[in-house]
């Protein structure tokens, strides 16, 4: 779905499930990054346009969440 704003500029709109946000070990800008990157193969870049940050944040953010739960995984064994 697009949407145009008075500068005419599309905007992307997407859905973002409520259940990603389960984790508590996970901030929510990690929780978002992972799922529009991993569930809609979105890009580092898309990403943070589509949230108004920098590409390394959405990185940073990105490669956090994998480490916590491959701290979990280990813990769970």
């Amino acid at each position: 779905m697009v949407t145009v704003t008075k500068e005419e500029r599309p905007k992307q709109v997407v859905a973002i499930p409520s259940d990603i946000f389960r984790d508590r070990t996970l901030a929510p800008l990690e929780s978002i990054s992972e799922y529009l990157k991993d569930q809609l193969g979105m890009s580092f870049h898309e990403i943070a346009v589509l949230l108004n940050r920098d590409d390394r944040t959405i990185w940073t953010c990105y490669n956090r969440a994998k480490k916590k739960h491959t701290a979990q995984d280990g813990e769970k064994k």
